[in-house]
């Protein structure tokens, strides 16, 4: 079976943030045909480990550049997240140069949860809106510590690149790739309207419809 036939499956809590931007929990070597088909540009890692070999020969095959913030899971009252690495990978985000970009930790919950966080502070969504999109990924398990972050942090020294990232999504930029199989097309469950995710199917698989990736199978 080439990569062309394989079933597409995407890592856990795999959603499309916006255009050109993804995040998930940890992908696997299942995960690397779906992969593929997003012609990814970076990975934004937010682990305190170091990234396996085969994820590592993934990314070299595919001409994909890692950004690893290390982030150790936030067992509150006990950590505390980094700001100012939030801050750094955030910049790393906003760069439409690195698109498209796909965001992950292990369960694709809290720490990517945090930065996805931050960047809809930077797009002026309201926090109820933020914190209802932070719970639907993060289920029994919200930290009020991470919810409390994200109320605080601070988004006025990236107006600017908001700016820039605006205009620059409406150039031309490496695209995801259609499939070539012939498959029946996954019923429509959810849409993105603007930036906003408006429904995300369960386990936080997206209707990727504005990429042209059906799913076909999940983990």
């Amino acid at each position: 079976m080439g990569m062309q036939d394989e079933l597409l499956i995407p890592p856990i809590n795999f959603a499309m943030v916006d255009q050109g931007v993804y995040r998930s929990g940890y992908p696997n070597s299942k995960n690397f045909t779906f992969l593929h088909k997003l012609r990814l540009r970076s990975v934004i890692y937010l682990c305190p480990e170091p990234y396996p070999e085969s994820n590592l020969e993934f990314l070299e095959k595919e001409n994909i550049k890692l950004f690893h913030f290390g982030i150790e899971g936030n067992k509150e009252p006990f950590v505390d997240i980094p700001e100012d690495v939030i801050r750094d990978a955030l910049k790393i985000l906003l760069d439409v140069k690195n698109h498209p970009i796909l965001i992950h930790c292990n369960k694709g919950k809290h720490r990517t949860g945090c930065l996805v966080g931050c960047l809809r502070k930077v797009q002026n969504w309201s926090l109820t809106s933020i914190f209802d999109e932070y719970r639907r990924f993060a289920g029994t398990k919200v930290r009020m510590l991470d919810q409390q972050f994200m109320e605080l942090f601070d988004t006025s020294s990236f107006k600017q690149m908001a700016r820039i990232w605006a205009t620059g999504r409406a150039r031309p930029r490496r695209s995801a790739q259609l499939p070539s199989a012939k498959v029946d097309p996954v019923p429509r469950i959810g849409q993105l309207t603007g930036t906003r995710v408006d429904a995300i199917t369960k386990n936080g698989v997206t209707a990727l419809e504005n990429a042209g990736i059906p799913v076909l199978a999940r983990q």
